[in-house]
């Protein structure tokens, strides 16, 4: 069933980060040095957690660090303890596990160090819960057994109780189910103590799958209707998913087909909607050994195929050995549902003459079992074969869309064709370029931590900008961000696309400015003429244009004005008879080393 290791998430002080606050508030008390180093730290914590820490993990690993160096340089462990831990959670919303376990030791080494209880409580159950998922139980054991000694010293309850749990879940997957209902019922006692709900849900569902490998299915039912409530009293989809789940397998283990299929299908259908794929994968499990004891082969066999995808999605390291045994399960499977009762008379006579030690039937079965085993042993291979074929498409369909990331589709498909790219010169394409004004005033302004993660936002948007109206990123500078429009495929439209761009990003600047205490003053400079373009150097490759088209781009946009778009004379001649323009003829304007040039501001009527 559905497993639950909890993560006891310390980063300062003992306080969990459960709220949804304001983000920008949180930031100003972070930046506001007349608060004391424990809130400030505190308040920038939260906003790691609740802005970045589980949509943008790599953001939040970043601004992470700049807490460990507040902790650091302030001489306040705990504040380098919590940066650490936010690493670290960092790390495991990535699934690396190994890193993961780096950063919540070096928490831990801290509070160690520091003495500090209730910090060293949590990390000792943090480092457990990664050893847990690693599946070294002996190890995850000694850590959760150190945390509930500490916790329960100092009289934490909610801290007990999760590491009760943990240790519970165990001893569960070990199959020493007495142990584990004592962990469990008293991690039940305290959470009711305290009414944390959803944790004495998870309790109650934990011990009705303890009865339930008993055999006590008395027990068990009555625990998960427990858990089923309070899950609904709560809104606990997943919880619910898992009751309703459970309380199926009880029914069809019982032999009560239909309700099993009602609660085993509701089951599932929930766990589809919140995505879950384990709860999948045991409604299915349930649904596929309900509907083969009521000798539905048809719907079973479905079912069944659903469990195989699901286990590997969920066991991708152990996919071969779980393929192999799944697999050759499958055929037997087919062949029992074509004839069951003919099956087992012959399960029955096989077992007959081996208690028996026929020799002249043992030899008959010994080699209808390695033709069978052939059979099977040959489809497995078979199979595969072709799932690992499957496998490498997918590493080759990342590898070509990271090339694609780095070069246009057409010259990555003749670098993958011919093992290099022809430079090739375009007669008429357009070139865009921004910047932003008093980018250095700006820099010195913010922490270099919080303009690295404002600028990937902008470029990103970018990015996206520049892929609806189909024209090609070139490159980014620093602040500068550079495109062109009619390469590698020639089009006659390139300047107007490019004037759509450079409206579409000053749009979305402006929008930006407007919710944001962080002003982005962009310039944008556009010309239009002749390139050569092609790919440069043989290692961090990259697509690049070359040509004086290229440095006259560059000056619209120095000598642009924030907000508007600026073109060259070039330029307006392709678009002057563009009935949704209007242009604003500058003169002749200094431009650094190409002398007096005519400049237009393009705007939309």
């Amino acid at each position: 069933m559905y497993k639950n290791i909890i993560l006891a998430l310390c980063v300062l002080c003992g306080f969990y980060l459960k709220a949804q606050v304001n983000l920008d508030s949180l930031y100003a008390v972070w930046q506001d040095q007349s608060q004391s180093d424990l809130i400030r730290s505190k308040a920038y914590s939260d906003y790691i957690w609740e802005g970045f820490l589980f949509t943008q993990p790599d953001s939040a690993f970043i601004l992470a660090e700049e807490l460990v160096l507040f902790g650091f340089d302030n001489n306040s462990p705990k504040a380098q303890a919590g940066g650490y831990t936010l690493q670290g959670v960092s790390w495991a919303n990535r699934s690396d596990y190994s890193q993961t376990l780096d950063y919540y030791k070096r928490a831990l080494e801290i509070y160690e160090q520091i003495g500090n209880p209730s910090g060293l409580g949590f990390a000792l159950n943090n480092v457990g819960t990664i050893y847990d998922k690693l599946g070294e139980y002996p190890k995850a054991l000694e850590y959760y057994k150190q945390s509930l000694q500490i916790n329960e010293q100092m009289g934490l309850k909610y801290e007990s109780a999760v590491t009760l749990s943990n240790i519970g879940t165990i001893y569960m997957e070990q199959g020493d189910f007495p142990k584990a209902l004592d962990y469990n019922l008293k991690s039940l006692e305290y959470n009711k103590q305290i009414g944390y709900k959803n944790e004495t849900a998870v309790a109650l569902s934990n011990i009705g799958e303890i009865y339930m490998n008993q055999g006590d299915y008395t027990k068990a039912m009555d625990y998960y209707l427990q858990s089923l409530e309070i899950n609904k009293q709560i809104g606990q989809q997943p919880g619910i998913a898992s009751s309703l789940t459970s309380i199926g397998v009880i029914y069809q283990k019982q032999g009560e087909y239909a309700k099993a299929l009602n609660y085993c299908h509701r089951g599932y259908d929930l766990s589809l909607s919140i995505e879950s794929l384990e709860i999948q994968k045991d409604g299915c499990s349930c649904l596929y050994k309900t509907y083969k004891a009521m000798g539905d082969g048809n719907k079973a066999l479905k079912h069944y195929e659903l469990v195989i995808v699901l286990e590997d999605s969920l066991h991708v390291e152990d996919i071969s050995k779980k393929l192999q045994k799944m697999e050759f399960e499958k055929v037997i499977l087919k062949d029992s549902i074509a004839n069951v009762e003919e099956t087992r008379l012959i399960q029955e006579v096989h077992e007959e003459e081996i208690r028996q030690k026929e020799k002249t039937r043992n030899i008959s079965l010994g080699v209808g079992a390695f033709f069978l085993l052939l059979a099977g042993s040959l489809y497995i291979r078979w199979n595969y074969v072709r799932k690992s074929k499957a496998s490498l498409q997918i590493e080759k369909d990342r590898s070509e869309g990271l090339l694609l990331n780095i070069l246009p589709e057409d010259i990555a498909q003749e670098l993958k064709e011919t093992g290099k790219a022809a430079p090739k010169k375009y007669e008429s394409v357009s070139i865009l370029f921004t910047d932003f004004k008093d980018f250095t005033k700006l820099v010195s302004s913010i922490p270099a931590t919080r303009l690295i993660v404002e600028l990937n936002e902008i470029f990103s948007r970018f990015d996206d900008i520049i892929e609806e109206i189909g024209i090609e990123k070139i490159e980014t500078i620093g602040d500068a961000y550079m495109a062109a429009s009619g390469l590698p495929r020639e089009n006659s439209d390139h300047a107007l696309r490019c004037v759509e761009a450079a409206f579409l990003m000053v749009e979305f600047l402006k929008q930006r400015n407007e919710n944001s205490e962080i002003s982005w003053n962009m310039r944008v400079g556009i010309n239009s003429g002749p390139v050569v373009a092609g790919v440069v150097g043989k290692k961090k490759f990259a697509y690049d244009i070359f040509g004086d088209s290229v440095n006259t781009a560059s000056r619209m946009e120095s000598n642009g004005q924030v907000g508007k778009v600026n073109i060259s004379q070039a330029t307006y001649e392709l678009l002057k008879n563009h009935q949704d323009f209007a242009f604003e003829y500058r003169g002749k304007i200094e431009a650094k080393g190409k002398g007096e040039i005519e400049m237009y501001f393009v705007s939309k009527k």
